[in-house]
C-alpha cells in the first residue's frame, strides 16, 4: 500500500499531552514519606496477567480496526488482520516496517512533524486524512490516528522490542496506529458538496461556488507564480425572460435555462480549447440566479479574448430553441470587465460587472458592453450627488441666476428665467442638467422646485417694489412634469403668490413640449387652473417633440420659446456665408401660426446680432441668450432693468 498526496490537504488533529517529557520522570530526590505507588497489575497473579496479556492480544489481532503497534523509532512491532486487509499486505510482512511510509505521513510536512512529537512523547495524539492507494489500483480516504501508548502497557506489549528504555507517562515505548477506511465518507461529503455547489435546474456551478472560484482566483498565491496575472468576466442577463415565464411558464422557462446553460458550456469548452497555452482551463460556466449567468475566466489574455467570448455567446443564444415542440428565441445582454487580477476584490470585480451589464440593457439589449472607468466615475458621481441632494436644499447649497427675456421691437428687458445652480462643497458650481435629471428620479424634484418657484417670486416682488415707477418685469421658472403628479403644484403657486405679494401676472411657468403634449387629466387640470389665475404658461424647446400647433388651440398656454436649434440655423454674420432660406422659412412659419393662436415667441439661444436683427424682422417677440447677459445674479438684473439690454462679453 502506498500513499499519495492526492486530494485536500489533510486534516491533523493536535492535541497537546498532559503529561509532557519534561515532568513525566520521577525524581529520584522524591520525599520518603509519600506511600509507594503500586500498578493495577503488580496486585495481580502472575497467571491473572498472563491471562490478560493473551485476551488483549486476541482483542488487537481480531479487532475490526485496522491496528499496529509502532516503536518510538517508528517501525511497525505488531499488525492486526484489519491493517493487512485494508494496506493489502500480509500483516507478518509489516513488521519491521516504516509505519509513516505505509499511510503517507511523510508527505505532509505539518503531520510529518505532529508524528514525531507523538513518537518523542511530547504529543498526546495525532489525527490525519489520508488518501492511500491499494495494491489492486484503487485509492482509499483513510483517517489516519496516533497514540502514545502508557509505559505499563507499552513495557508489558513490546517485551524484548526495539527501544528498552520507555519515557514514563505518554510514548513509553510506542504508540499505537489505528487506520479507519472513510472512504464511504468522502463520497457521501462529496455528493452533498456538489448538491449544495450547484444549480438544480442547469446543473451548473451556483452563486456559493462561483464566489468561492473567483475567491481562490484572487489570492495572489494563484497568479503570482504563473499564468497572466489578469483575471476576466462575462457577466450576463437574459433579455425578455420574465415574460416567457409570465407565459409560457416556469417549467418552459426551467427548460430553457437549461438550454441556455448547455449553449453557454459550450462556448467555453471552445474557448478553452482555442487558448494555445496547454496549462489553461476552461472558463467557469456558472447561474448566479434567476436568468443571471456568469463566465469566469482565469489567466485572460486581455479584453480582446473577453469581446471573442461574448460574441460567441451572442451569436450562440440568438439561434431559436426547440423546447418541447415549442420554437422560441432569446437575447442577451453581456457586461464585460477585465482586468489585473492584483488589487481586485470579488465585490468590486460584480460591481464593475453589474455596472457593465446595466449599460448593456440600457444601450439597446442584446449586445455586450466592456467596462469603462470614465463611464463608471461618471456614474459613481451621479450617485454621490443623488444620495445628497435632499440635504442639500436643507443646507441651503442651492442658488438662482436669472438669465433677461429681452424685446426684439425695444430692447427692453421684459423678463428673466430663474435658473437654479448647486454649489456643490465637492464638485463646485453645477449647472441644472447635472442634477435635474437626477432630482426627479428620486422626488426630490418637488422640494427643490418649490424652493425655487418661493425664491423666484420673492426676488421678483422685490425688484417691483424697487422700482415702482417702471413697468415691472415677470419671472420665469422651469417646472417638471413630476411637480405636477407629486404635489398640488396649483396650491403652492397660490400660497407662494399670497406670502410674496407677486401678482400671478407676472409668474410665468415653462414645461417642456414633452410634458405639455397630450397632457390629459390632472396636468391638464392643474395647468388650466393656473391659467385662470392669471399665471402665464410657456412651452420650453418647442420644436424638438411633438410640435403639434393644433393641440396648442385646447391648452391653456401663452408662450412658444423656440428651441435653440433653429436660431443656431440664423447665425452668420455676413462674412460671405450665405443663410439658409429654408430656416428662415420654417421658424416664420412656426412665429405667424404662434400669432394667430394668439401666443407670444421667444427665441433661445440667440448669440449673435444678425440672428436677433433676422428674427426681429420676421416677427419674433423676445430674445433670450448670450448676446444679450449670460445668467447672473439678481443685482446685475437691477442694472439692467429699464435700460436697452447691453451685449455681454
Amino acid at each position: 500500500m502506498s500513499g499519495t498526496s492526492q486530494g485536500p490537504a489533510p486534516s491533523v488533529d493536535l492535541i497537546r499531552p498532559a503529561v509532557t517529557e519534561s515532568n513525566s520522570g520521577t525524581s529520584s530526590t522524591s520525599s520518603t514519606s509519600s506511600p509507594p505507588s503500586m500498578s493495577p497489575m503488580s496486585s495481580m497473579s502472575s497467571s491473572q496477567v498472563a491471562a490478560g496479556t493473551g485476551m488483549l492480544r486476541g482483542a488487537f489481532a481480531a479487532a475490526p480496526l485496522a491496528m499496529a503497534l509502532v516503536d518510538r523509532e517508528g517501525l511497525v512491532v505488531s499488525a492486526n488482520e484489519s491493517l493487512g486487509a485494508l494496506l493489502g499486505i500480509d500483516p507478518e510482512v509489516l513488521a519491521g516496517k516504516v509505519a509513516a511510509d505505509l499511510v503517507d505521513l511523510a508527505s505532509d510536512t505539518r503531520a510529518w512533524h505532529a508524528y514525531r512529537e507523538v513518537l518523542r512523547g511530547r504529543q498526546a495524539r495525532l489525527r490525519c486524512t489520508r488518501r492511500l492507494k491499494h495494491p489492486d489500483g484503487h485509492s482509499l480516504w483513510a483517517q489516519v490516528t496516533v497514540t502514545p501508548l502508557p509505559a505499563e502497557t507499552a513495557t508489558e506489549g513490546s517485551e524484548g522490542a526495539r527501544g528498552s528504555e520507555g519515557v514514563r507517562g505518554y510514548g513509553g515505548q510506542g504508540v499505537l496506529l489505528s487506520v479507519a477506511d472513510i472512504s464511504a465518507r468522502r463520497e457521501l461529503q462529496a455528493r452533498l458538496r456538489h448538491l449544495q455547489m450547484h444549480d438544480p435546474v442547469t446543473r451548473l456551478p451556483n452563486r456559493t461556488l462561483f464566489f468561492e472560484r473567483l475567491s481562490a482566483a484572487l489570492e495572489a498565491e494563484s497568479y503570482e507564480q504563473s499564468g497572466t496575472g489578469r483575471i476576466g468576466l462575462c457577466y450576463l442577463d437574459l433579455d425578455g425572460f420574465k415574460a416567457i415565464n409570465d407565459t409560457l411558464g416556469h417549467r418552459v422557462g426551467d427548460r430553457l435555462l437549461a438550454a441556455v446553460a448547455e449553449r453557454l458550456t459550450r462556448c467555453a469548452e471552445e474557448a478553452g480549447l482555442a487558448r494555445r497555452n496547454p496549462g489553461a482551463v476552461a472558463p467557469l460556466v456558472a447561474r448566479l440566479g434567476g436568468d443571471e449567468f456568469a463566465l469566469l475566466i482565469e489567466d485572460s489574455t486581455g479584453t480582446d479574448q473577453l469581446a471573442d467570448l461574448a460574441e460567441s455567446v451572442l451569436k450562440a443564444l440568438q439561434l431559436p430553441f426547440d423546447l418541447a415542440g415549442q420554437r422560441m428565441s432569446v437575447s442577451a445582454s453581456i457586461g464585460v470587465v477585465e482586468r489585473h487580477a492584483a488589487g481586485t476584490t470579488p465585490t468590486g470585480l460584480m460591481q464593475a460587472a453589474d455596472t457593465t451589464l446595466y449599460w448593456a440593457k440600457a444601450d439597446g439589449k442584446s449586445r455586450w458592453t466592456l467596462f469603462d472607468p470614465e463611464r463608471n466615475a461618471h456614474r459613481m458621481t451621479r450617485q454621490a450627488l443623488s444620495s445628497t441632494l435632499r440635504p442639500a436644499i436643507e443646507r441651503g447649497e442651492f442658488a438662482l441666476e436669472y438669465q433677461p427675456l429681452v424685446g426684439m421691437a425695444d430692447g427692453r428687458v421684459h423678463g428673466v428665467e430663474a435658473l437654479v445652480r448647486w454649489h456643490h462643497p465637492q464638485f463646485g458650481t453645477l449647472t441644472p442638467n447635472r442634477f435635474i435629471g437626477l432630482a426627479e428620479e428620486d422626488g426630490s424634484i418637488v422640494q427643490l422646485g418649490r424652493w425655487v418657484l418661493a425664491t423666484a417670486c420673492r426676488q421678483a416682488r422685490r425688484w417691483q417694489l424697487e422700482r415702482p415707477d417702471e413697468p415691472p418685469i415677470f419671472v420665469s421658472v422651469n417646472v417638471a412634469v413630476r411637480q405636477v403628479w407629486d404635489s398640488d403644484l396649483v396650491a403652492d403657486v397660490a400660497e407662494i403668490l399670497a406670502e410674496t405679494g407677486l401678482p400671478a401676472q407676472l409668474l410665468q411657468l415653462e414645461l417642456t413640449e414633452s410634458a405639455v403634449m397630450g397632457s390629459a387629466g390632472r396636468p391638464l387640470q392643474a395647468l388650466q387652473a393656473l391659467s385662470d389665475m392669471g399665471v402665464g404658461i410657456a412651452i420650453d424647446d418647442f420644436g424638438t417633440g411633438y410640435s403639434n400647433l393644433a393641440y396648442l388651440s385646447r391648452l391653456p398656454v401663452s408662450v412658444l420659446k423656440l428651441d435653440g436649434s433653429f436660431v443656431r440655423g440664423f447665425q452668420y454674420e455676413g462674412e460671405g456665408v450665405a443663410p439658409n432660406p429654408a430656416d428662415e422659412i420654417v421658424v416664420e412659419a412656426m412665429i405667424q401660426l404662434a400669432h394667430r393662436l394668439g401666443l407670444t415667441v421667444t427665441a433661445e439661444c440667440v448669440e449673435t446680432a444678425a440672428q436677433a436683427e433676422r428674427l426681429r424682422r420676421i416677427g419674433c417677440d423676445t430674445g433670450q441668450g448670450w448676446l444679450y447677459s449670460r445668467p447672473v445674479g439678481a443685482d446685475r438684473i437691477s442694472l439692467l432693468m429699464g435700460s436697452r439690454a447691453c451685449r455681454q462679453g
